[in-house]
Parts: C-alpha cells; structure tokens; sequence
C-alpha cells in the first residue's frame, strides 16, 4: 500500500496534467458512477488527504479515490496508449486535449459533493503533508490510548494520516523502541520527537524517486530495518529480524530497540539480542529492501 509520500507524488502529477484544464473525456467504470458525464467541466485541482485523493471538479464535485494495495493511477499523453496493466483493470479515466489520467484497480472510487468531502476524509487525524499539519494535535492522538501498542497507534490514520507499513517500522527504530512497546510506556519527550521525525522524514522524501530513512550513502541501504531481514543493523550489527503486528509485517533491531518483540505465537515477548548480536568483523552488504506495505488501519 503506497504511503503518503507516494500519494502525495501521485497527486502532484495528476494536479500538473489535468488541473485548470477542460474535461474532455470522462468514463468511471464501477456501475454506481457508470454514467456520470464530467466532460466539459474543468479539473480544478488534485489535492492528497493522508492516502486518500480528491479531484475536485467544477461544479461541486469530487472524485474521491484510494489506492490501497493494488491500485495505481498513470497519466499519458492524449492519444497514446496507455500501458499499466489490462483494459479490464481501468476503473477511471479523465482526459484532456494534452493528457489522459487512467485509473488501475481502483478498491475506491467515488463521485460526491466537494462540501461532502468530510464524510470520506473527516475521521483521519492531522496529515503529515498536509498545510494544517498540527504536530501537537497528532501527539496528543496518539497517545490517547496509552495500553495500545506503538505500531498500532501509528498505522491508525486517525491519529496521524499518511503513515503506512514503512514509516512504522522506521519510525520505531528511529525511536529506539519496538512497534509492540505500548504508547503509555514511551519515555515523555519520544511521542514528540517520534511524530517531529514522521513529518521530517515524509515531507523530505515527497519528491524523491526513492523512499530513504537512513543517512548512510552505501547502495542499497536506504532503509534502516524494512525488508533487511537477516542483515546486520546499520548501527550495532545485530541481525534485523521480522515477525507479525496484527496482519502486518514488522521490522525491527533487538539490539536497539528496547521493549517487547513479536514471538511466533504472536504474543509479545521482552527483546533479547544476546543470540543475534553480530561478530564485530561482519559487514553489511547492503539489501534494497521489499518497499511494499501490507496494510494500514485506514477505514
């Protein structure tokens, strides 16, 4: 699932093809909206709201839509074919006389009134790329449910939107505690500095073709734990190591983050890196990492 640095560049691009400009062809293929006919009116803008996109169009309305797993939206040149996957997988389509903006799997789309908008974007939190960013709101959302663990709270797009699978684990390293640690049980500044670095962290990487959390320049370590399981840590040389959070994979150190580490029973256990600690001569060799996301609390 693309998280909200990769939505936001999805935005962005379809904000620069077809915004200001006339419809000029319209097809939604999902048999609610099969004949809404939105051409002739103009795009206004293309606007990200945590994982969620909202294309505003003359008029009052909104094509609101959500990539989740699988979907994906491409922008061609009018008149050339476009090349992301089966006709039969186009949901949507919104064209003008430069561009033509195809929409692939598709789980959500839908046309509401722009002054609806809420209905489908007023349960999440403060969006970390978005202009009314509120860092203080978002601390103070996620640590309302002090027993709730870290990985849980920060996936919960209600408390802060635009973090996925990724950000989770990243973020927790870079915390220096374990997704499973319960929020009420983080040190008092961390829930600060934490979501500070979330909204660092996504805003540096919007525009980047690449998503990188470490600071290291070696080939292919743009990550400090998702997807380098086996691999020694970057920072102690313990072996990174993977379990389950809920339905999600998760990442993590034992030789950096304290708290409890996920067990094969799927219930949390206290971290013990004395059996994983890495030989002081053993190198990384650095692992491009799976940066595909397995899901997110986003209803």
């Amino acid at each position: 699932m693309p998280e909200g640095d990769t939505v936001w560049q999805v935005a962005h691009h379809l904000h620069s093809a077809l915004a200001g400009r006339v419809l000029t062809r319209s097809d939604l293929r999902v048999p609610r909206f099969a004949t809404a006919d939105l051409t002739g009116r103009t795009l206004l803008d293309v606007t990200p709201r945590g994982k969620h996109l909202l294309a505003r169009i003359e008029g009052g309305l909104t094509l609101h839509s959500h990539l989740r797993m699988d979907g994906a939206w491409r922008v061609y040149a009018t008149g050339e074919r476009p090349r992301g996957g089966p006709e039969h997988q186009i949901r949507a389509i919104l064209g003008n006389a430069e561009s033509t903006a195809y929409g692939y799997r598709l789980p959500v789309l839908e046309l509401i009134r722009t002054a609806e908008e809420s209905r489908v974007v007023g349960h999440l939190g403060p969006d970390l790329l978005g202009p009314d960013w509120d860092p203080e709101e978002a601390v103070r959302r996620l640590g309302a449910d002090p027993e709730r663990s870290l990985g849980e709270a920060l996936l919960d797009q209600r408390n802060l939107a635009g973090i996925g699978n990724i950000y989770k684990s990243e973020l927790a390293f870079l915390a220096a505690v374990t997704p499973w640690l319960p929020v009420g049980e983080l040190a008092p500044e961390v829930p600060a500095r934490l979501v500070a670095t979330a909204h660092r962290l996504l805003d540096a990487n919007k525009e980047r073709p690449d998503r990188r959390t470490t600071t290291t320049r070696h080939p292919g370590t743009p990550l400090h734990v998702y997807g380098r399981e086996g691999r020694p840590c970057l920072r102690c040389g313990t072996r990174i190591r993977k379990a389950e959070l809920g339905d999600r994979v998760t990442y993590w150190c034992p030789g950096c983050q304290r708290g409890p580490d996920g067990s094969q029973d799927g219930k949390p256990r206290r971290s013990d890196d004395s059996k994983d600690r890495e030989e002081s001569d053993h190198g990384d060799h650095g692992d491009h990492g799976d940066h595909g996301d397995h899901g997110d609390h986003d209803n």
